[in-house]
């Protein structure tokens, strides 16, 4: 899945959604709404609202994926212990002032 979106595979294209199918997720981990919040691609350098993010949500875990490289910005995994989160692909996430 590297690279554009063009190269994902049909079962890629087809389970694919936006970053708004994780805003409930996205809110319960960062105390907001975060689909209008802007994060840095850490890969490309763009800057988006993670609502434009491409989101995967049947695997064992959430992916989300910058709209522009495909690269994954965010990756969440929730197991009966702990929630994991893997942000190493934004190079920064804008949260709202509380």
């Amino acid at each position: 899945m590297r690279g554009s979106t063009d190269q994902f595979d049909d079962r890629a294209r087809e389970t694919m959604l936006d970053g708004n199918a994780a805003a409930g997720v996205l809110s319960d981990i960062f105390g907001a709404d975060m689909t209008a919040e802007t994060a840095q691609c850490t890969h490309c350098g763009n800057v988006a609202a993670m609502g434009t993010t491409h989101a995967w949500m049947e695997g064992p875990g959430i992916v989300l994926r910058c709209s522009i490289c495909a690269e994954v910005v965010i990756r969440v995994v929730e197991t009966p212990e702990a929630r994991y989160i893997d942000a190493r692909g934004a190079a920064y996430l804008r949260l709202p002032p509380r």
